[in-house]
């Protein structure tokens, strides 16, 4: 147990403000625990994955912060693949390819936990992980363990089920089928060089920030509007794809959310198109 810890530390944009109490638990049992201990402390509990597509404001996190990335256990069971909430969502689709297991190609290069992929539905390239999710696990608020099967799943675009009963996923169920491990690998490493030359992953930053506008691309759209390279405090709208806000090296999450604020006024403003962010944003203003 960590207290007053700067989460960011453990962001991908390298911002966020401090957790009042911040663990790491390492098993479902230890998780279950410390809701209940929150629960008896009455203090509100946040779940994180790899922290990936998030921003944490600059005041941080009351109560309890949890960080998942120590329960992180994939197992192969015929064509499934039963992997914990903390597992890295790319080391799945590692685990799949070397298994011979097809229908994960498309997240070959998504930062994002499990756990984190099964909340918001993660998707890339023409997939969402709604397509090869069977089932799910997780903590209700109140401490009680719930499996969550098909279409209960409630899976739309980069929503599920966990967005509306606030758990905490502890474990995602995969269901794949069989194939060749050379040719999987091979559209793996197409998508991940795809990736690379398209995106500023030599920055921090919180990845796609907003959601794809009916009928329009959001990065030409804030090219159009003339903010890309727009620089507030250290972020920066990026020079290599304006979809997404880099982090110059002492960008704050202010100066995140300031960006965001700018990109979404003018673009409403010139074009007539609300732009809803993708990046989920928690915590307190400082």
């Amino acid at each position: 147990m960590k207290y007053n810890e700067p989460l960011s530390h453990y962001t991908f944009t390298k911002t966020g403000g401090p957790a009042d109490y911040l663990a790491f638990p390492t098993s479902e049992v230890q998780l279950q625990q410390l809701i209940d201990l929150a629960n008896a402390y009455d203090l509100p509990v946040t779940t994180l994955g790899n922290s990936s597509n998030l921003i944490i404001k600059d005041g941080g996190l009351r109560g309890l912060v949890i960080i998942l990335l120590k329960m992180n256990t994939i197992k192969v069971v015929d064509q499934q693949i039963i992997a914990q909430a903390g597992a890295k969502l790319i080391d799945v689709t590692k685990v799949a390819s070397k298994a011979g297991l097809s229908g994960l190609e498309f997240a070959a290069g998504i930062p994002g936990s499990v756990g984190g992929a099964a909340f918001m539905n993660a998707g890339a390239y023409g997939g969402e992980v709604a397509e090869v999710i069977t089932e799910i696990q997780e903590i209700l608020p109140q401490g009680q363990l719930l499996t969550v099967q098909g279409s209960q799943l409630d899976f739309s675009y980069r929503h599920s089920v966990v967005q509306d009963n606030h758990g905490s996923v502890t474990k995602v169920i995969f269901n794949l089928h069989h194939g060749d491990s050379a040719i999987i690998q091979s559209k793996m490493d197409k998508l991940n060089a795809l990736r690379q030359s398209k995106q500023p992953l030599e920055y921090p930053s919180c990845g796609s920030v907003f959601k794809r506008p009916t009928g329009h691309f959001t990065g030409p759209l804030i090219i159009k509007a003339g903010l890309q390279g727009k620089i507030i405090g250290g972020a920066q709208v990026s020079m290599k794809h304006a979809g997404f806000i880099i982090n110059l090296g002492n960008a704050t999450a202010s100066d995140y959310l300031a960006l965001i604020h700018l990109i979404q006024t003018t673009v409403q403003q010139k074009f007539g198109v609300a732009l809803e962010t993708e990046v989920r944003i928690i915590g307190e203003d400082q």
